[in-house]
């Protein structure tokens, strides 16, 4: 967009050219890049694109779902929208410190990826840090593998989602749970408390229902004065609780407290001076705060929100000796006041370990940051974490008082004893290491319970000669006092046991000596004894102990055992170099005793998983170190290579599934073993070599799923260049015989070639193997074994396609295989161009097989760009391009390569090549649409027509189009390629234009069925699938007659639905030939199906109430029965003929409906048709009914033709009204005396021929007539076929407009008077049950003039010497209305006769006075018009007299006959009824 003008810009929007204000223009820096051709792209960071493309497309579906009223869908998109706008913002704002914009960054991607999913966009797989994983830069495998773990992590989230886990945070806490490895920042702003004197806070993390610290303690010492005591530590009080893992998470409850110890006199009582003893350290209080949400991430703490956690002293609560676990759960049930003291801090869950941490929130973790670690190992070790800890923490003791009168005030004091033995001691994180520790003290109490924890360090090597000892002392509040008190007890414990093992996890009863002070402290008095009360009976102990004994056998220095006093410890080793299980220290140490080696290798599988885990890299390093120094023997490579196949299946298991990372940490940095390839392929092959003999072989199934990593320890053994060849080579014949082999053995097998495929990912060796694998291709003599290769090669691509191996979401993966797919396929063909095109070598079925192929891959469903979001087409066409022109451009130019060998194809290959010349592709429907005239011109050519291409390409377009392939363009391309191909060859001009002409009719007509069958309406489906049906290109019959017939079956159509069927019985013969191509109900000749055919229709045309087409297929069927097949028993089926003489048929209405507008389908667009109503419906019910399916019609009120304005319109106009049946009686019927039942069935039934009048006015108006200037404008609609028929509806393909004089309206409305009265009189004779009433009324209006005037008007109209003068050419008309008039007596007096007998007493004087009436009509009309007589009533009841029907009805009813069909079907021929 290039600056023109000042103040504007010119360029362009997605359609629009023009110029632009500089202040609607945001110019953004971009980046070009050269692929070929320059590719335009915004600088913004990938993260901020990627959100505004999201919000884009998210857009589109939220208007879409906003239309479709999916009410909580539209919500919930409108908050995720929200929020990554907000977010968008803040990451362009970049003033987010790095750490912020990390976590940023994962809540971001986590609800983009969680939108995508839950809208069934394409998922999206990113790497470590969040970003997008681009496939070229990733194996197939480790991009497969992203995929499940992305699919993975989505479904977590959903259901974290679902179950209302995190409903505002959601983000933080997936992040959580989807790291290993957690931490807790932790500030204390200021702690208030009214002490005066020094204290100790000792922070930690403690799970309440365990009743269990959890962490190391965060030490902070106070000073009396209100501050830190280290003054530099003010506002720097920070500490992270680390190496949290996800089981720590999963605990229900999890508490941050702080126990205070305040350090100075016995009693706050005393006074503070130097009377009373200093220094005391002294049991206080405790703070507590459930940290359970913010751990978790279900709260996100803002780093500056400081919470408040009240502190309760000891007296307040529970006497100072109580357990620490009532304490607590006293003070977190407390509600008092705790008066304002309590700690201030700031917590904020972090995820990641240390030096995770330490660089992504480097504003909160730095080296000056505390560290405290979690009790124990990390659910994760990585390889350098080096520990050598032991956690002591003081149970209880009891200690009796002597000779006191007062129970004890004990401290213990603890020492590290080695040669060294100073700064051992770490009290907490954040103290310096010292020397010796003192307990606190309890005043006065016989069973002291400490529960302090506290760190001893020491190095691996002086492990072996190092004790603990404690020191048991009384402490006086008296200055004076305390000087003189002298230690009165000691117990000691030993960190290494004599096997070489560390002190064993758990509770430790340690045994209490008495002695003089100065020989407590003298090692060689007590080392040799038993130190814990388990070691009592060890008869290899230099000194034993007894319980009832209290002095000490053996070389005890003077020093007894004290019966009536106990010391408890418990301990947690946590080291990296020491273990407690005597097996893994033999392995570990294995060159101190090389002849135990064989037996500790074989040991190792017995050993705690858990145990060898934690020494995973000791471990490690001892197997390879083993190896390897037994490089010139063979004597230890099945053991070690057992081993190492033991440790990889440990990680495998679920329960150690996080020291994946650990192992691959291990390869990349720490393994170094660069001969050890040499042993691992020797064990390998001989495993394999063994299975593949099918000799038992039991290690190899863990062999196989431990064979990622032994590749990848091959792999590093620097021999990646010869390893694929060699692998190939060896495991071929395993992988043979597996391949029809148990379940598991096929999944390890495919697990096998995955697990090469990933290792061996290296530029290197694919281009070094690929380049050999072809060479083979290309060079190989052998042709036939190449012709299999390809032709295997082409089926297993072929079903893969066909398939869908990977979900539909995993566009990213489902492209890589397409991109791998074509490189394959067009490689193959350049082999197959040369070495199979030439006459000797050519083979069809390879080359049909390679046609297919391309053809389903230019098909699949991945690649149709047309069906994506304009988000996603964009994506695959920057990334990976069109790929179906790449191979339609490659089919196109093989084919025309092909020379005489093109008629082997068709016509098998016309479909599939019209399948892909369907495809919405311009250039490639150009380069492709152009064969097809290839193929007619080499089968004309060959043959001198192109028939069997013709018929092949009608058969497959139904199929095709109705799939969803073609549009209008593609019909016009078709037209316009083909015609043009066609103008140089002469010969085959008109063939082919014909053809053309065929093709485009049956086009127009399957994209209007196609349209039409997504429609709510079932009018439209019908009126195409007829259409569809009469098609010329359809001479047999197609499924969609059957379709056709549901659909009349879904709106209880039955008569249609019978003459549906109908077209498909005349197809048949009555004869034992068998059927070629249709079932139905199990028939299997031409006799069988058609009559199980007849009986279906019958039984529709029963429901109908079409008892006359009914009774000829009986008889059609009786003749059948009687004089071919001779079953008697059939010929009793009923003929129906009684249900036409006693059930009433209500005569349906016919309505004619015009749809005027281009806004109609071709189908319909400025068409009449003539439409069938069901019985009893109203126009008003049919036309409510008819503008529910156009809801966006206009109706028109008027009844005329609409003129061209409203035709060409865009918009959609119905005309809709009541048109009247015309009768044509059949020619049998013709002059016979034809009950009324009979007549009436063809007055709605086998017309074609419709009415519909409106009156004028013309000439001078007679007030006192109307009927003298009333004309009549008819117009006749003449439909395509006769209704009823296979639709209610037909075209009116022919409309004309007549005007009837006044005169000639009187003799029409005087038939019908007459026709009403016959009828009427014929009714009541048969039916003797009727109401009375509807006759009265009917005579009544006729012979008394006060109601209706009667015919006296017409006489005034017409009956006059001026109308005579005036219109002498309708004399004959005249004289035929006085006969109507004459006519109408008798009829009149049959009717009142008729009356008089059924007439009740309480009509009878209304009875009296019609007969009056009539006998003065009577005697006026015989006297003007004369006379006319029928038979008498009584002597035929059920039908009117013979002489009757020949006098009137050929004057009332017209006589002409229809010709041809009556049945109204297209393609039906009947007898005369």
């Amino acid at each position: 967009m290039p600056l023109c003008l000042s103040g504007w810009y010119r360029g362009y929007l997605s359609r629009n050219k023009g110029v632009f204000p500089v202040s609607f223009v945001q110019v953004k820096e971009v980046i070009i890049e050269k692929r070929g051709y320059e590719v335009v792209m915004s600088a913004e960071m990938p993260l901020v694109k990627e959100v505004t493309t999201t919000l884009r497309e998210w857009g589109s579906i939220w208007k879409q779902l906003f239309v479709a009223n999916k009410e909580a869908r539209v919500k919930q998109v409108q908050r995720l929208m929200w929020e990554l706008m907000e977010w968008r913002s803040q990451l362009l704002s970049g003033t987010l410190p790095s750490d912020e914009f990390k976590e940023l960054k994962q809540k971001v991607t986590s609800k983009i990826d969680y939108g995508n999913k839950i809208l069934e966009l394409d998922q999206v797989v990113r790497d470590d840090d969040g970003n997008i994983l681009e496939p070229e830069r990733a194996s197939v495998i480790s991009l497969f593998r992203a995929h499940e773990e992305a699919t993975a992590k989505i479904g977590e989230r959903i259901k974290e989602e679902q179950s209302n886990i995190q409903t505002d945070h959601s983000g933080i806490s997936a992040r959580i749970q989807s790291s290993p490895t957690h931490s807790l920042y932790v500030f204390v702003r200021n702690f208030v408390c009214r002490i005066g004197e020094d204290s100790e806070l000792f922070m930690s993390l403690y799970d309440p229902n365990k009743q269990t610290i959890i962490s190391e303690n965060y030490l902070v010492r106070w000073g009396s004065k209100g501050f830190p005591k280290e003054i530099d530590m003010l506002n720097n009080l920070k500490v992270v609780f680390t190496d949290l893992g996800n089981k720590d998470l999963s605990r229900e409850k999890i508490y941050l407290i702080c126990q205070i110890v305040r350090v100075g006199r016995m009693d706050l009582k005393e006074a503070n001076n130097k009377k009373f003893t200093q220094g005391l350290r002294r049991p206080f209080g405790v703070a507590v705060m459930d940290i359970s949400d913010i751990i978790k991430g279900k709260i996100e703490c803002d780093e500056e929100k400081q919470y408040f956690i009240p502190f309760f002293p000891y007296v307040l609560v529970v006497a100072e000796n109580d357990f620490l676990h009532t304490l607590l759960n006293k003070v977190t049930t407390s509600r008092g006041d705790s008066g304002g003291q309590g700690l201030w801090v700031t917590m904020k869950a972090l995820v990641g370990d240390i030096v995770q941490i330490r660089k992504e929130y480097p504003h909160l973790v730095d080296r000056s940051t505390v560290v405290a670690r979690k009790l124990g190992f990390p659910e994760i070790i990585m390889p350098g974490d080096v520990r050598n800890d032991i956690y002591l923490t003081l149970q209880g003791g009891d200690f009796d008082k002597y000779n006191k009168t007062t129970q004890k005030n004990v401290e213990v004091i603890m020492w590290v004893c080695d040669e060294e033995g100073k700064n051992s001691i770490c009290l907490g994180a954040g103290d310096k290491a010292v020397s010796e520790y003192r307990s606190v003290i309890y005043y006065q109490v016989k069973q002291p319970r400490w529960m302090e924890t506290f760190k001893v360090c020491v190095q691996e090597i002086t492990y072996c000669q190092i004790h603990l000892r404690f020191m048991f002392r009384h402490r006086s509040s008296q200055e004076s006092k305390d000087k003189s008190e002298k230690n009165f007890a000691m117990a000691f414990v030993r960190l290494m046991k004599e096997d070489g093992t560390v002190l064993q996890d758990g509770l430790h009863e340690l045994v209490v000596f008495k002695g003089d002070s100065k020989r407590m402290e003298d090692v060689n008095c007590y080392l040799n004894l038993a130190s814990t009360r388990n070691h009592h009976s060890d008869p290899h102990k230099m000194s034993t102990l007894s319980r009832s004994s209290s002095s000490v056998s053996g070389g005890g220095g003077g020093l007894s055992v004290s019966s009536r006093d106990s010391f408890t410890i418990s301990t947690l080793v946590c080291s990296t170099k020491l273990t407690q299980n005597v097996g893994l220290l033999g392995l570990l140490k294995w060159r101190t005793r090389p002849e135990l080696l064989k037996e500790n290798l074989e040991k190792l599988k017995i050993i705690d998983g858990e145990e060898v885990v934690k020494f995973l890299q000791d471990t490690l390093d001892a197997l390879f170190n083993i190896m390897m120094e037994h490089s010139q023997t063979d004597d230890y490579d099945i053991l070690v290579f057992d081993a190492l196949i033991y440790i990889i299946g440990l990680i495998a298991d679920r329960k150690f599934q996080h020291f994946n990372t650990v192992l691959e940490a291990y390869i990349k940095q720490h393994f170094s073993a660069t001969l050890a390839y040499k042993k691992l392929m020797s064990v390998l092959k001989r495993y394999l070599d063994v299975s593949s003999r099918g000799e038992q072989c039991e290690p190899i199934l863990r062999t196989l799923k431990a064979l990622e990593y032994i590749f990848k320890f091959i792999v590093r053994s620097q021999c990646r260049d010869v390893l694929l060849p060699l692998m190939l080579r060896e495991l071929s014949g395993a992988l043979i015989t597996m391949a029809d082999g148990p379940h598991d053995e096929r999944k390890n097998s495919l697990e096998l070639l995955n697990n090469i495929l990933e290792v061996l990912s290296r530029n290197n060796v694919v281009r070094h193997n690929h380049s050999s694998i072809f060479s083979f291709v290309s060079c190989s003599s052998c042709l036939l074994l190449l012709q299999d290769f390809l032709m295997e090669s082409f089926l297993l691509f072929k079903d893969l396609i066909g398939k869908h191996v990977y979900p539909s979401d995993w566009m990213a993966m489902i492209m890589v295989q397409n991109r791998v797919f074509l490189r394959a396929i067009n490689t193959y063909a350049d082999t197959m161009k040369e070495k199979f095109l030439n006459n000797d070598d050519f083979e069809v079925q390879l080359w049909n097989n390679y046609f297919h192929l391309a053809v389903a891959f230019i098909t699949q469903e991945s690649l149709q760009l047309q069906h994506f979001s304009p988000t996603k087409r964009n994506k695959i066409l920057a990334k990976y391009g069109d790929m179906r022109r790449l191979i339609g451009f490659a089919i196109r130019d093989i084919w025309y390569k092909l020379g005489s060998h093109k008629i082997c194809f068709i016509p098998g290959m016309v479909g599939p090549i019209l399948e892909m010349t369907l495809i919405p592709e311009e250039e490639l429907r150009r380069a492709t649409i152009p064969i097809f005239f290839d193929m007619i011109t080499c089968e004309h050519a060959r043959f001198g027509n192109f028939s069997k291409f013709e018929n092949e390409i009608i058969l497959k377009l139904d199929h095709e189009v109705e799939g969803g392939g073609g549009d209008e363009r593609y019909m016009q391309l078709l037209e316009t390629i083909l015609l043009d191909c066609a103008a140089e060859k002469h010969t085959l001009r008109p063939q082919v234009q014909h053809f053309v002409s065929l093709v485009k009719g049956l086009l127009i007509r399957l994209l209007d069925y196609r349209t039409v069958m997504s429609d709510d309406s079932r009018n439209n489906r019908m009126s195409c699938t007829v259409n569809l049906l009469v098609s010329p290109t359809f001479s047999e019959i197609s499924w969609y007659l059957y379709k056709l017939r549901d659909l009349h079956l879904e709106c209880e159509n039955y008569t249609e639905a019978a003459y549906t069927l109908l077209l498909h019985s005349r197809l048949l013969k009555w004869s034992d030939d068998m059927c070629s191509q249709f079932e139905f109900h199990g028939s299997q000749t031409q006799r069988q199906l058609k009559e199980t055919l007849y009986d279906t229709i019958i039984d529709y045309f029963d429901k109908g109430k079409m008892w006359e087409e009914a009774i000829t297929l009986c008889k059609e069927l009786a003749e059948q029965y009687e004089n071919e097949i001779f079953d008697y028993e059939l010929l009793s089926k009923r003929l129906f003929y009684e249900n036409i003489m006693k059930i009433l048929r209500p005569k349906p209405d016919y309505f004619a409906v015009g749809y005027y507008g281009q806004g109609y389908p071709p189908f319909l667009r400025n068409k009449v048709f003539i439409h069938r109503g069901k019985e009893y419906e109203r126009r008003e019910d049919f036309q409510n009914q008819l503008m529910s399916q156009f809801p966006s019609a206009v109706r028109l009120n008027t009844t005329t033709m609409p003129g061209d304005d409203i035709k060409n319109s865009p918009l959609q106009y119905i005309q809709c009204f009541t048109v009247q049946p015309v009768l044509e009686i059949p020619p049998r019927l013709k002059n016979k005396p034809v009950p009324d039942q009979i007549i009436n069935f063809y007055k709605s039934n086998y017309v074609q021929r419709f009415h519909y009048s409106r009156p004028v006015r013309k000439g001078p108006v007679d007030p006192n007539n109307e009927f003298a200037s009333m004309w009549i404008e008819r117009t006749t609609f003449t439909t395509v076929y006769k209704l009823p028929g296979i639709l209610r509806w037909f075209e009116a393909t022919d409309m004309k407009h007549t005007t009837l004089s006044p005169l000639e309206n009187a003799i029409e409305t005087m038939e019908s008077t007459n026709e009403k009265i016959l009828t009427m009189i014929n009714q009541y004779q048969s039916d003797w049950s009727l109401p009375i009433n509807p006759l009265s009324m009917l005579l009544n209006g006729i012979v008394d003039p006060a109601v209706m005037g009667g015919f006296a008007k017409y006489e005034k109209a017409f009956f006059t010497e001026e109308y005579t003068q005036q219109h002498q050419e309708d004399r004959d008309k005249l004289l035929r209305l006085k006969d109507l008039i004459a006519w109408q007596i008798p009829l009149l007096g049959g009717g009142i006769s008729l009356h008089g007998k059924r007439v009740t007493d309480d009509l009878r004087p209304f009875h009296e006075r019609m007969e009056e009436c009539f006998k003065q009509l009577k005697k006026k009309v015989e006297k003007e018009y004369g006379a006319r007589e029928l038979p008498d009533m009584d002597e035929r009841k059920s039908t009117r007299p013979r002489s009757m029907l020949r006098s009137f009805r050929q004057s009332v009813i017209s006589i002409s006959s229809l010709q041809g069909s009556e049945c109204g079907t297209p393609t039906k021929t009947h007898p005369d009824r």
